[in-house]
């Protein structure tokens, strides 16, 4: 019996969370595994109403559940940094979910923005560290408002925090049974802190997985590569900013928003797993959004918990209904509701 959190969030996050719980009550019918969920309001209308994100009472109280499902955070309404900082990353933090993981998978041509790349091409995990670097929140202003001010923002980096993630990329690399290719995705000509000590921990730990062949690329050349020559990636790991930007660039080519799901992993403890696509607002309540995302979600989370049959059999069926039925995996172009491509895959279970 798992227990599940599920933070529907805001904007379009509880019409796609509606749609990957019928996908996981299904599965859970079909592979014969029990679960519970609770439904937390946390996001922007409790914010709005009340004034609070979420408290540490709250977030010890998340630590007694198998996983998290989260729809989406964010509100016209909150200015930008008050939802995303007061619960997504105070949750990433205080529930130590060090890495993002971000699969980059194209499940049909048709989607892909790039010339004459196929499934085959379009296959690779981005590992991203996600509890250090420049989204710790530390740094200062000096002089706020006048002619000389200076903003100073930290990337903290240290060699707990970058040797833990790495050590998870060649575990994972090992693991995933690809072509068993680690790319460190950084800056070292420039940014000489951070990266050497990114590079000289990588450097120590590859030697400890001489089955798994290891690279470098710069994170410009790396966003390049993404587009001309996608195939050349399986695995890439790098630092919290660097993974955040180059994540959507995968989303992009993979077929969109709509296709992309991620999980914030506590390999110990409790993960969260989400799409990725943010709130939509603009299309709230109108039944269009593309929940093949959250769905996508709902089976990482199951992979993450053990249920990897189920897991599989979701993807299969996303994979299915995307190829096979939409028209499209953008918003109100699908050719169906929301709520009818969720109906499709549990039909295609």
């Amino acid at each position: 019996m798992y227990k599940i959190a599920v933070i529907g969030g805001d904007g379009t996050g509880p019409e796609v969370v509606a749609e990957g719980l019928k996908v996981l009550k299904a599965s859970s019918k079909k592979f014969g595994f029990s679960y519970t969920h609770e439904a937390f309001d946390y996001g922007s209308e409790r914010y709005l109403k009340t004034g609070k994100t979420i408290d540490d009472k709250e977030l010890d109280n998340l630590k007694a559940f198998d996983a998290i499902f989260l729809g989406a955070i964010g509100h016209p309404d909150v200015k930008p940094g008050i939802l995303e900082q007061g619960i997504l990353l105070k949750t990433r933090f205080a529930l130590d979910q060090y890495i993002n993981l971000r699969p980059v998978k194209l499940y049909d041509a048709r989607y892909c923005p790039l010339k004459d790349k196929t499934p085959e091409d379009i296959d690779f995990v981005v590992v991203r560290e996600n509890s250090e670097g420049l989204y710790k929140g530390m740094g200062e202003f000096q002089n706020k408002g006048k002619s000389d001010e200076v903003a100073i923002q930290i990337s903290h980096n240290t060699r707990k925090g970058v040797e833990r993630c790495l050590r998870y990329a060649f575990e994972f690399t090992g693991k995933r049974n690809k072509r068993k290719k680690l790319t460190l995705c950084g800056k070292t000509n420039v940014l000489t802190y951070a990266w050497d000590l990114w590079q000289r921990t990588f450097d120590e730990l590859k030697k400890e997985y001489p089955g798994i062949e290891t690279d470098y690329a710069h994170v410009d050349a790396t966003t390049m590569w993404f587009v001309k020559n996608p195939e050349w990636f399986d695995v890439i790991v790098t630092d919290n900013m660097f993974g955040d930007i180059i994540t959507d660039l995968g989303a992009m080519i993979q077929g969109g928003m709509g296709i992309a799901a991620g999980g914030n992993i506590n390999p110990a403890g409790v993960s969260m797993f989400e799409p990725i696509g943010g709130s939509a607002p603009k299309y709230t309540g109108k039944h269009v959004i593309n929940p093949l995302a959250a769905i996508c979600a709902a089976g990482m989370l199951l992979d993450n918990i053990g249920e990897d049959k189920a897991a599989k059999a979701i993807e299969n069926s996303v994979i299915k209904v995307a190829s096979t039925k939409l028209k499209s995996l953008a918003a109100g172009k699908m050719g169906y509701s929301t709520e009818e491509v969720g109906d499709l895959v549990v039909e295609n279970l």
